[in-house]
Order: structure tokens, then C-alpha cells, then sequence
């Protein structure tokens, strides 16, 4: 069945943005792109002219966000005139994350929850909405919730990607499967069900392999095999998951189906593609900095980036859309650039979560989240395919050294006008570890700068200028 729900809040829930994420800002106010607005159940009355140039209100359905509490697309939506209904399959989850969440579901027009999850009961819901009021787009930035939002955008007759390509890349298998068959340059590869399968696929490729859940997302329990000792624990480990899925939340287990991949070294770069069905256009180039082996989270990026090929490296992205026949939206493309040019590493039909649109918005000055929104509102790519930086936006994540409880946080009382945002995640009283996904990471500073070097140093110098005391 589905519920909906009219939320009201007690006026302590009424916040700014800076309060709901916990966030503690040093230097210049946030550029025009992300007006600050006060937190309440009202549409607010932003000039919807006065960003990235969008035209009217629209009716805006979302179907969950990102690890429960990034609801920075709903909040651009809001500001920009936009009235967002807010679908999800259990919310208890999200009223579990506290105060801020809270705040942040009090903006959606209407909160739908759609209990148990099924396509039949999400379309009947979704259905039921659009007789009362009629969606002009739907949005999803949750891998899992991907194909349920592609068929109903089919359903409603609305822009997204076709559920076809939505379902072959909610693979990681089959993705590659397909490259293969199109003749798509990659890494060796092959499938594996079972720890067994693992064993032989590592044997058939040669160390250092990589071994992921073919249906996962966010880095996670994603594995670099460097010896027989390390393939030996891997083995263990799965031996567990095949008689217990990894959950990924929201009522969703993995498939238990992996990827074994032939590890390539070199730099790690993320790519972000806006297409429709006239054409695709690279927002830019990322270049990530990973934290040391065994962990694969990120350490931060850089956006642009000034040290690779920029069109061998479009070429590629366009290549691998093209033959997974990506027709519409927004594209995250992963790749690795060896000395002999760029690998995939992965692909998602999404737009990139984890707060790199707010680092690419420093750097273009721009909403990317209000950019999605109008390319799905049919909104011409004009205006982003000649789209120049204003200046390089560095991202780098602070961590904890060791387990234990989170004491403190002591961030550095002065800062020049380089250090754009800084957001805190975890609080103290709250168990940390050092990084071994994206997300033990304790928070994060933007900062800006004319070169890429400059962005890069005031970042990592912020980072090191933090205590993060555990006990």
C-alpha cells in the first residue's frame, strides 16, 4: 500500500542549510548558484530566472536520495520555484537520520511512502499523484531505485533513460559483456557467483585483480587482490555473503553475482556526460586521489582537471554511451588513465552523489543538481556545451586515524576566502574508523584556487590543520 503523508514540523526544524548539514562554513558567503533560504513546509519564492536560467515551476517527483540525508537536489529544486514530491519505500529511514533530514523532507510539496516496494504499488502511487497534480519530470540518484524510475518515467511518458539501458547497467557484468561484444577497450574481466568462481576467474586473469559486486554502488565492499594470501581472506569473506547478501538498505539485497577484473594501474578520474537525443556533452574531468590500499574510498578531486587529454578521454566516454545505447540523462563514468591511455572502470546512469556536484558548481559557478533538473525538463545542452570554469574546486575528506569514538573536531579558526565549504558528518559521541569506503568518512572541505595546484594545497592544508581527537 501507499501512504501519503502531510508533514508539519515544530518551528526547531525550520533551519538554515548550513545548520541542517551540520556544516560549518570560513570565508565567502556561497556564490549566487546556491541561495541561502530558511528551511520550512512553504514553497519558497525564489525568482526561478535567477538560476542557471530556468524557465517556470515545475512538478518535480523524487524517488529517495543518497545514503538517507542528501537532499540537496530537493533543496535546489525548492529554491528555484519548483514543487517536489518525495517517494519513498520506508520512511522511518530517513526520519531516523534526525533533525536535519527532517527539515530537509519538510520542503517536498508531498512525501509519498510506498510500502512494501514494488514497481506495481510505486506505479499505482505514482499514478495517483499525477491524476492530482500532473509530474513534469522524475529524478532518482539511487542506483537501487534506478530501473523502478525508468519505468515509470516510460509509464508517465517522461524524459529518462530507456528501462533497457537502465537495467543492463544496474550490471556491472553485463556492461562489460557488452563493450566486449562492441569491441569497447577495458580491462579483463569475468563473472563469478560464487567464491569458487572467484578463485578460478582470479587464476584465469593474474594478480592484481579487482573483485566488486556486479550490482553494487558508493565503493562499496570493493576489493583489491594483490597475492594468494589476500585471495585466500576474499575467499573466506564470501563464503559468508553467499549464505548472507550484503543488504544494501531500503529492502534491497546484492544479487551475489561479482565482477572479477583485471586491475590497472594508473590515475583515477571521474567523468560526468549530460545527453539527450540530439547529443552529450562532458561536464568535465575529475581527478580523484584515492586513499592508500586496502581502502577504496576516495581522498578527494579536483574539478576540472588540467593534466589529461581532455578529448581522448570524451572520445572514450562517448564510445562507452554509445554502445550501452545511453539515450538520455546524466551519466557518472569512472575510468583509470594508464600510460597507454584510459580503461573503464565503471559506469552508472546517474548523476555523481557524494557532494562532487557542489564542487563542480564552485568551479562553473552553476547548479549542477538545477542542470539535471532542466535536462529533464527538455531543457536544451547550449548552454553547457561551451561551459568554461571560473576556477579549479578541490574536494579533500577528513578521516579518523584509528577505531574508536569521535571526541572531537577541531577545524582551523582562520581561513582565507580559498575555503569555500566545509560539512561535518559525523559528530562526536559517534564510532569511527579509518576509510576503507566512501562511507567512514568523517566530512569534507571545498576549496577554490586559480590553477589546480593552488585549489588542491588549500584543501589539503585545511585538512591538515584539523584535530580529529577518538578516544
Amino acid at each position: 500500500m501507499h501512504r501519503r503523508r502531510s508533514l508539519s514540523f515544530p518551528r526547531r526544524f525550520r533551519r538554515t542549510h548550513r545548520e541542517r548539514a551540520e556544516a560549518v562554513r570560513h570565508g565567502r558567503r556561497e556564490p549566487a548558484f546556491r541561495a541561502r533560504r530558511g528551511l520550512t513546509t512553504e514553497r519558497r519564492g525564489s525568482d526561478p530566472n535567477s538560476a542557471n536560467g530556468a524557465a517556470c515551476m515545475a512538478h518535480l517527483l523524487l524517488l529517495e536520495v543518497p545514503g538517507g540525508n542528501d537532499f540537496a537536489l530537493l533543496e535546489d529544486a525548492v529554491a528555484a520555484g519548483h514543487d517536489v514530491t518525495f517517494v519513498t519505500a520506508d520512511l522511518a529511514h530517513y526520519r531516523s537520520q534526525g533533525e536535519a533530514t527532517l527539515a530537509a523532507l519538510a520542503q517536498a510539496r508531498e512525501v509519498i511512502e510506498v510500502a512494501p516496494f514494488t514497481y506495481p504499488q510505486l506505479e499505482q502511487a505514482a499514478l495517483a499523484l499525477h491524476a492530482r497534480r500532473a509530474v513534469d519530470a522524475i529524478l532518482c540518484l539511487i542506483d537501487i531505485r534506478l530501473v523502478e524510475a525508468s519505468l515509470l518515467a516510460e509509464k508517465l511518458d517522461l524524459r529518462f533513460l530507456n528501462p533497457a539501458t537502465t537495467r543492463l547497467m544496474r550490471d556491472k557484468v553485463s556492461v562489460r559483456q557488452t563493450l566486449a561484444r562492441k569491441g569497447i577497450r577495458q580491462p579483463k574481466f569475468a563473472l563469478a557467483e560464487s567464491a569458487d568462481q572467484v578463485h578460478a576467474a582470479v587464476l584465469q586473469i593474474g594478480f592484481p585483480v579487482l573483485v566488486k559486486p556486479a550490482d553494487g554502488y558508493g565503493s562499496q565492499n570493493v576489493n583489491v587482490v594483490e597475492s594468494k594470501e589476500e585471495l585466500e581472506r576474499l575467499l573466506e569473506l564470501l563464503d559468508g555473503l553467499t549464505a548472507h547478501p550484503i543488504d544494501y538498505g531500503l529492502g534491497v539485497q546484492a544479487n551475489n553475482r561479482y565482477s572479477v577484473e583485471q586491475y590497472i594501474r594508473g590515475s583515477m578520474i571521474g567523468c560526468d556526460v549530460f545527453s539527450n537525443t540530439q547529443e552529450r556533452v562532458l561536464l568535465g574531468i575529475n581527478d580523484k586521489l584515492m586513499f592508500p590500499p586496502p581502502s577504496f574510498a576516495i581522498r578527494g578531486s579536483c574539478f576540472p582537471s588540467a593534466r589529461y587529454d581532455t578529448t581522448a578521454i570524451k572520445d572514450y566516454a562517448f564510445q562507452i554511451l554509445d554502445a550501452v545505447n545511453f539515450d538520455f540523462g546524466a551519466a557518472h563514468i569512472e575510468m583509470i588513465v594508464a600510460d597507454d591511455g584510459p580503461y573503464l572502470v565503471e559506469v552508472n546512469p546517474r548523476l555523481v552523489s557524494a557532494q562532487i556536484p557542489y564542487q563542480m558548481g564552485y568551479a562553473l559557478q552553476r547548479s549542477i543538481n538545477l542542470d539535471l533538473i532542466d535536462l529533464h525538463l527538455g531543457a536544451s545542452l547550449a548552454e553547457l556545451r561551451d561551459i568554461q570554469p571560473r576556477a579549479f574546486s578541490a574536494i579533500r575528506w577528513m578521516t579518523a586515524a584509528r577505531a574508536g569514538t569521535l571526541s572531537s573536531i577541531d577545524l582551523p579558526q582562520r581561513t582565507g576566502d580559498e575555503i569555500c565549504r566545509v560539512v561535518l558528518f559525523k559528530k562526536p559521541g559517534d564510532l569511527v574508523k579509518p576509510p576503507l569506503s566512501n562511507g567512514d568518512r568523517i566530512g569534507y572541505v571545498i576549496a577554490t584556487g586559480a590553477t589546480q595546484l593552488l585549489a588542491e594545497q588549500a584543501a589539503d592544508r585545511y585538512v591538515h590543520d584539523t584535530d580529529v581527537a577518538i578516544l
